[in-house]
């Protein structure tokens, strides 16, 4: 039978708030895993997870900060829906 692997979250891993926008930062590895996942959810539960892994915490989160300062916040917030 297989088992779904134990997953360990970085204690990086944080809500960030900026510009009135906040989302919840989530880093996380297999616990057999060496490598680094980076998923950022906003406040409606979609998520935006990047393609690649990372090789620290540390990296996943700056990835973060570099995206944040370069596109902003609201690329990780999904468009309401207009009725």
């Amino acid at each position: 039978m297989n088992e779904e692997p134990k997953i360990v979250l970085s204690p990086l891993s944080q809500e960030f708030s900026r510009d009135g926008i906040t989302v919840t930062v989530e880093i996380s590895r297999a616990e057999d895993g060496n490598e680094w996942a980076l998923e950022v959810i906003d406040s409606q539960g979609m998520s935006t997870r990047w393609e690649d892994l990372f090789a620290t915490d540390a990296a996943a989160l700056a990835e973060f900060l570099s995206a944040v300062e370069e596109d902003g916040m609201s690329v990780f917030v999904m468009p309401s829906a207009l009725h």
